[in-house]
């Protein structure tokens, strides 16, 4: 049983969440080129203009159109100013359960804006969509992600060893969740 989720713009805070565009390669290429992002992220390396285009313009339609998940663009509310991504990604739908990831640009860390959005998909996903669980996975190193999953209102369930991969090798992950009893008012 697989859907689709439908094309969706979210507001969070001072932040709205979009589909990508062309608009957004020129940002997203010099984000994903950032050191940090790409210490803990497997993007290509290095991340090229090509790279970007092909993912603002192709990956991520294709992406919502398998049923895979939906990808966002975090942008500033008053100015459009890309900030940066949040995404639902290896959704099982029978399960009523996806997975979150994001990053943000090196001009607009330190702001929380990960864990708004977070928050926006989290509950668009549980409420709006009808979802039983959301999941985020962190690098034990990524101590900066861990921090905004908790921000987020996600709770530490473990660590899952040997899981994920980065430029440097196998790390282990650790396991956040957010299911609809976790959120406020429930």
């Amino acid at each position: 049983m697989t859907g689709i989720f439908p094309e969706t713009v979210l507001s969070a805070e001072s932040l709205i969440l979009r589909p990508f565009t062309s608009g957004d390669v020129l940002d997203n290429q010099a984000a994903c080129a950032d050191e940090l992002i790409q210490r803990w992220l497997p993007l290509p390396r290095p991340y090229t203009l090509d790279d970007s285009a092909t993912w603002c313009t192709k990956t991520t339609g294709a992406l919502r159109e398998s049923g895979d998940g939906i990808h966002f663009a975090i942008t500033d509310a008053t100015g459009g100013r890309f900030l940066g991504t949040a995404g639902l990604k290896k959704t099982d739908w029978r399960g009523r359960i996806s997975e979150i990831g994001y990053w943000v640009a090196p001009w607009a860390r330190g702001y929380g804006i990960a864990a708004a959005a977070t928050r926006a998909v989290g509950y668009w996903l549980l409420v709006d969509q009808g979802f039983q669980r959301l999941e985020l996975k962190a690098a034990t190193g990524n101590v900066a992600s861990q921090k905004t999953a908790l921000k987020a209102g996600l709770q530490r369930e473990g660590i899952m060893r040997n899981v994920g991969f980065t430029h440097a090798g196998r790390v282990d992950l650790v396991l956040f969740s957010l299911i609809p009893s976790d959120l406020p008012g429930a």
